[in-house]
């Protein structure tokens, strides 16, 4: 393995990487779902704006599309999914009675926090042994991947 100071070759540094990164999804699809969750047929869109409304609390559907970076008809579609089973409710907004305030439900709050915290106890180990500049080396490392990848997958599908 050839290093440049600290740190592996950029080419050993992405083979690492694109080797790591399926055993991680794998790894994390590997953590159980709760009994409450199982028959909802939940899929990663979902996971990502139960979080937002987990850790970040109730919020419209524009707030929440401005969150997860989607289209409010995108998140409209899937506050729906959610909401037919009881997995979400829609409330009035007291400031403005026009707007839906989106929230988990009191019945799904404990399975969904059960279930996200898998995840986070995993990065909770790993950040706690990081100082803060590495913290922040890891999730500016992990948004401009995301970037890069959201570049590659239009270049790919227009081709010049």
């Amino acid at each position: 393995m050839s290093t440049e100071m600290d740190g592996p070759a950029v080419d050993e540094a992405v083979r690492t990487l694109l080797l790591l990164m399926p055993r991680l999804v794998g790894r994390a699809k590997r953590l159980p779902i709760p009994r409450a969750l199982q028959s909802l047929e939940l899929a990663p869109r979902h996971l990502a704006l139960l979080a937002h409304l987990e850790y970040d609390g109730p919020a419209s559907v524009n707030e929440l599309a401005a969150r997860l970076e989607l289209a409010p008809t995108t998140v409209s579609l899937m506050v729906s999914e959610l909401s037919r089973p009881g997995v979400l409710r829609r409330t009035a907004d007291p400031a403005d009675r026009r707007r839906r305030i989106i929230a988990i439900a009191p019945a799904y709050a404990t399975p969904i926090s059960d279930w996200l915290s898998g995840s986070a106890v995993a990065w909770e180990r790993v950040m706690r042994d990081l100082r803060p500049a590495e913290r922040a080396t890891v999730i500016t490392a992990l948004r401009a991947y995301e970037a890069a990848l959201d570049l590659v997958s239009q270049d790919l599908r227009d081709p010049r």
